[in-house]
């Protein structure tokens, strides 16, 4: 489709089997012109437990309902359109370039992304159409993630003597993390994406009923803002043990630090936030709201690869993932003409 509408095309193995399509329009870098990357995630999570069929799409009552629809089909669609509809409204063609990724995998570990700037793709800035209710979203959190691994003793479950029980250590470390969120992370905040939180999200343990549990793992997952790290989430689990083992000598622990994605963050006043804000006014919308984005994107990919990126699309974040899904078709029509404008102004024309 993409190549009918004009576009240079090419399809990019971010793995095996896992082709990114990488669509450019307009004129090479030169000349001053500036550059637009456009990104977009092809895949979708499960479709189990979805009220509704996931792979026939249904427009009822202006909402177009299918698995993806808003995370985020309709963010693909509004691009690709807005891409040509702008190439087609400059006379003598634009000025700069507009680079449109389609990527794989971005719900795992963003390959896609990755496979991207692994080549070397690079621009002045970018939109990624992940859906945003039509806010500009400059900033999103980040997430960490994490195993303790508790070892107790185990024993016949009448020797309560001898049995050191692994679950029980690792509920304290657990209910020292949950004071440790609501006394400290509770008073973070960020001015777009407020305070960072913790969860314990699996545990493990124990063999049966009548034995002491000789080992514990938890999981757990850190929601970061920017200015956070990693390292600080292991800190705060090591720092949380110590505080158990001072009561509990008995205490045997290991903290495994697993995979985790930064967060992103542009000034707000950034060129490119300020050029989709009046391609916003010009379109009819009146006045942008500018939001953070609770959700990890791969816009904190492209913004620490130096394209400085922002999140903008159609549809809502609280019906991703979600048994029901569905976009409003107006929202999709909204965004591909507010991109459309942002494109003409970015890129310009070469008339």
């Amino acid at each position: 489709m993409l190549e009918e509408w004009g576009f240079r095309v090419e399809l990019q193995e971010s793995a095996a089997g896992r082709p990114n399509v990488i669509a450019r329009i307009g004129a090479a870098r030169g000349g001053g012109a500036r550059t637009l990357l456009l990104n977009g995630h092809l895949d979708t999570v499960g479709v189990a437990g979805m009220v509704h069929p996931p792979w026939e799409p249904a427009v009822r009552e202006e909402r177009l309902y299918g698995r993806g629809s808003t995370d985020m089909k309709s963010g693909v669609a509004a691009m690709c359109a807005a891409a040509a509809r702008a190439a087609r409204a400059a006379r003598g063609g634009l000025d700069g370039e507009v680079i449109v990724t389609a990527v794989t995998d971005e719900e795992y570990r963003s390959v896609g992304t990755r496979a991207v700037l692994d080549a070397g793709i690079r621009a002045d800035a970018a939109i990624v159409t992940e859906p945003t209710r039509l806010a500009i979203c400059p900033a999103h959190r980040g997430f960490v993630w994490l195993e303790l691994v508790v070892r107790g003793r185990a024993a016949h479950g009448s020797r309560w003597d001898i049995g050191v029980d692994a679950i029980a250590l690792a509920a304290l470390v657990i209910a020292e993390l949950e004071a440790y969120q609501s006394d400290v992370l509770a008073r973070k905040s960020h001015p777009l994406l407020g305070r960072p939180s913790l969860h314990a999200s699996l545990i493990t343990g124990g063999t049966e009923l009548s034995t002491y549990p000789d080992r514990c793992a938890v999981q757990f997952e850190r929601r970061t803002i920017p200015g956070e790290s990693p390292a600080d989430f292991t800190r705060e689990v090591e720092e949380a043990c110590a505080r158990v083992r001072a009561r509990r000598p008995e205490l045997a622990a290991e903290v495994k630090p697993g995979f985790s994605q930064a967060p992103n963050e542009i000034a707000r006043d950034h060129p490119i936030v300020r050029a989709l804000a009046r391609a916003l006014a010009q379109g009819g919308g009146g006045g942008a709201p500018v939001e953070g984005l609770a959700c990890w994107t791969d816009a904190a990919l492209l913004t620490a690869a130096g394209i400085p990126a922002v999140c903008f699309g159609p549809g809502d974040i609280g019906l991703a993932h979600a048994p029901e899904e569905y976009v409003l078709v107006g929202e999709i029509e909204r965004a591909t003409t507010a991109m459309t404008a942002l494109i003409g102004d970015w890129c310009g024309s070469a008339a």
